[in-house]
């Protein structure tokens, strides 16, 4: 059975016209979504000691979602301020992860053995896991990266594409050309497969061979937070289904990507949809405790 692992962030995204927050961050929205799409996941992270942290905890455990080697520290867990327009969420700040700041993931020998028995690793900006990939990448699951609108640093992408297997992009204002030459860029710079994830325009990946573009599946928005996790989830879960049915399928093959690129991207941009239709990332919203109330919406106007 195909197993992946969400390496990095977790947070809540507390949505302040509603005073509801609900648990989120890329790698345990990634985690989730597997679990949806039948894969088993687990989540390896940095957990505060609030309630935020208890809500994102009671959320991977209702969605069966494993954090044996997560790590807990006293103090503030991650949060995000988020506001609705018109169905898009708009972020107003966050205090940048919380304590994973102070106390960012260091992978100990049991960690690396416990990393090297899933299928592919998901790992994101957001995580403060950079310094993980070189030891990541010789293990022999996928590493898969998600700079999300951060691909224009320089130093950041100089860093990390050596090391990544997938990388996905946030680039919704870039005309074809240049989203065609960024993910050129890329896949230079050592990435393997570049996915650019462009709104209501769709996806454009390259593999080094060829280009790909799949158009979005066209809903009306209640919320777009974690339409491109779940659009990169599928697609790469998709990819991990597909390469297990066909056990000899080589992925360094690109007539292999050619046939199954184009099935991960159709079915990717059809869950991104579904994604679109739920408040949060994936549901699960709870009123706001006291106890979050006053730090979350203190340095509001």
């Amino acid at each position: 059975m195909v197993k992946v692992l969400g390496l990095g962030d977790n947070v809540c995204d507390i949505y302040l016209n509603e005073r509801t927050m609900y648990p989120g961050g890329q790698a345990v929205n990634f985690a989730v979504y597997a679990g949806m799409l039948g894969v088993k996941s687990d989540f390896m992270g940095v957990f505060g000691n609030d309630a935020i942290a208890g809500h994102v905890k009671a959320s991977l455990d209702a969605h069966s979602v494993g954090y044996s080697h997560c790590r807990s520290y006293a103090g503030e867990n991650g949060f995000a301020r988020v506001m609705i327009v018109d169905g898009d969420r708009v972020f107003k700040g966050s205090n940048k992860g919380g304590v994973i700041q102070k106390h960012p993931i260091r992978l100990e020998k049991e960690d690396l053995e416990y990393a090297d028995g899933f299928d592919l690793i998901h790992t994101t900006n957001n995580g403060f896991t950079d310094d993980l990939l070189p030891d990541l990448h010789v293990l022999s699951p996928f590493v898969s990266y998600d700079f999300s609108y951060r691909w224009n640093e320089e130093d950041r992408v100089d860093r990390v594409c050596p090391y990544i297997d997938f990388a996905f992009l946030s680039c919704s204002d870039l005309s074809d050309e240049a989203t065609e030459r960024l993910c050129g860029k890329l896949h230079e710079k050592g990435c393997g497969v570049v996915t650019a994830t462009r709104g209501s325009k769709g996806a454009t990946v390259y593999d080094g061979h060829h280009f790909y573009r799949q158009l979005p599946d066209y809903v009306i928005p209640v919320d777009t937070m974690g339409a491109g996790d779940s659009f990169a989830t599928a697609m790469l879960v998709t990819i991990l289904k597909k390469l297990e049915e066909e056990s000899e399928a080589n992925w360094e093959d690109p007539e292999i990507r050619m046939k199954i690129l184009p099935v991960a991207l159709k079915t990717a941009a059809a869950f991104s949809a579904k994604t679109c239709l739920i408040k949060g990332a994936f549901g699960g919203g709870v009123q706001v405790p006291d106890s979050v109330y006053e730090r979350v919406y203190k340095d509001l106007s």
